[in-house]
């Protein structure tokens, strides 16, 4: 049976066609997919890249330890009174601007996984983040990204929507050889040759044989095609489901796309978003401040990103966040914190085990801690993120496919 939106769609492709000479297979594959409903039933990842290094131990706190009271004596989340934090169990509390947060995770919807980061020391953002985002921790010659990987494992048919990025150059996490778009914002998402001159379009049209009309046939094409699954109308009329009030950030604007991508049934597998500023070396705050901004953008975007997919959309959707390292468990003399290792990520969906902490913080006595001053790395991030990829997204595949040479076990949250 032929839906409405599926003939429009594959009419759409056959203009397409017309103008430049054919459609490309996977366009047409792709419109047979959708027409057939493969599309919806296939699950999405939607990842959140917390640049800067967020502070774990100030995100979620352990609740009793009297070194921590000394290490902090300024920036300490008070466990009572106004501000204080949210109670998690006998042993945590959330940050009390994460109050969207603690209620998914009240709920069971949302897991903390504690004491994560990577097992290559290094306090390098750049380094660091390089190193999580191909997923090889020490090696910087990996040519891709391990969610460009994630994606090409699917054995899918490729679609124009498959992996997006809401930035505006491509992170290091999808590049590779798997196409992949980076759309900074929907509505002015134009492919384009540069200001004053032809389109790409136009030269794609002009272009026949030859390397460049090859690659222009690959990733031209597909970029048309995305041009024309979502309107600049569309994108500016979308209304966020179920009463959903995204705040005014750049990050809850990205998201705010991603659901409408999925809404959309473009064949979103793969999301991925950028939230900046966590590298609070000073004026950290407590329950204001530069930590409590961030964290509240965070818990307010991610908790109406999730409102606005509604019961249905929920079924097929996992979140998780990630942050390049921790910070120092001693304040600095500025009232913030400095790069150190060990950090915390959420992670959030219908088959995550929520409602639990999972990892290992222990003492924060000085001679427990790493180097004397961080939050020792107890859980490798590639236990976490192949468990997520791997089970949610039903890779047919291995841990060390996905993150070449580790030999480690997935950490068991979905």
């Amino acid at each position: 049976m032929w839906t409405r939106r599926a003939f429009l769609r594959t009419s759409g492709l056959s203009v397409f066609g017309l103008t430049l000479g054919g459609v490309p297979a996977f366009l047409t594959r792709s419109a047979e997919a959708a027409s057939s409903g493969i599309r919806a039933r296939r699950p999405i990842l939607v990842t959140i890249f917390q640049r800067g290094a967020m502070d774990g131990v100030m995100a979620v706190q352990p609740l009793s330890d009297p070194s921590l009271a000394q290490l902090r004596p300024n920036i300490l989340i008070p466990n009572r009174g106004e501000r204080s934090l949210l109670a998690l169990d006998d042993r945590f509390g959330m940050h009390p601007a994460g109050n969207a947060l603690a209620d998914l995770y009240r709920k069971g919807q949302l897991a903390v996984v504690h004491g994560v980061g990577s097992p290559e020391k290094n306090r390098s953002h750049f380094d660091a983040q390089d190193y999580m985002e191909s997923g090889t921790p020490g090696r910087k010659s990996t040519a891709s990204g391990w969610l460009n990987r994630a994606v090409g494992l699917t054995g899918h048919e490729h679609s124009a929507y498959q992996a997006v990025a809401m930035t505006s150059s491509m992170p290091r996490s999808l590049g590779g050889p798997v196409p992949a778009l980076a759309v900074g914002n929907l509505e002015e998402f134009q492919v384009r040759a540069g200001a004053g001159a032809e389109s790409l379009e136009s030269l794609y049209a002009q272009t026949t044989g030859g390397k460049t009309g090859e690659l222009l046939s690959q990733r031209g094409g597909e970029a048309f095609e995305a041009t024309r699954v979502l309107s600049p109308q569309n994108i500016r009329s979308y209304r966020p489901g179920n009463g959903a009030q995204y705040p005014n950030s750049q990050l809850a604007r990205g998201l705010r796309q991603v659901a409408q991508l999925i809404k959309t049934e473009v064949g979103l597998e793969v999301a991925f978003v950028e939230h900046n500023g966590w590298d609070t070396h000073v004026g950290q705050g407590t329950g204001q401040g530069n930590f409590a901004r961030l964290f509240q953008d965070l818990s307010g975007s991610i908790a109406a990103f999730w409102q606005d997919l509604g019961g249905d959309y929920q079924q097929r959707v996992t979140l998780m966040t990630m942050t390049e390292f921790g910070r120092t468990v001693h304040q600095n003399g500025s009232n913030g914190t400095d790069h150190g290792r060990g950090s915390c990520m959420f992670v959030l969906g219908p088959k995550v085990k929520g409602g639990r902490v999972y990892g290992q913080v222990g003492s924060f006595a000085k001679e427990a801690l790493e180097d004397g001053r961080d939050l020792p790395v107890t859980t490798d991030f590639r236990s976490l993120f192949s468990n997520v990829a791997l089970q949610h997204l039903q890779l047919q595949a291995t841990g060390e496919q996905l993150f070449p040479g580790w030999r480690g076990s997935p950490l068991s949250v979905i």
